[in-house]
């Protein structure tokens, strides 16, 4: 099992929208993947509960059987078209894959 643990830090304002318009935007985009690729084993997307300037604002946690499952996500149409999207917004982003 692989888990993709990825936080973001967005702009206060950004495409004309809000920081908090953004993340629900962006939370939408991403809560609808396992139904396009069934290779996700599971998909959790949070904000932040007590934002603070050392925090991020949102948190992806997704969850694959193998590298190469990672690998076509990060390579779908679907995926490229949010991460493209998330890098006109984000301040900041970390990245962690776990295997477990």
């Amino acid at each position: 099992m692989l888990k993709h643990i990825v936080m973001w830090k967005f702009k206060d304002e950004a495409e004309g929208k809000t920081r908090a318009e953004n993340c629900a935007h962006i939370k939408g985009m991403l809560e609808a993947l396992p139904a396009v690729m069934p290779f996700i084993r599971s998909l959790e997307v949070g904000m932040n509960a007590y934002p603070g300037p050392m925090s991020s604002d949102m948190a992806l946690i997704i969850e694959f059987d193998s590298k190469e499952d990672l690998d076509l996500y990060a390579g779908h149409p679907d995926h490229v078209k949010i991460s493209q999207y998330v890098s006109k917004v984000r301040e900041g982003r970390t990245v962690v894959d776990i295997l477990s």
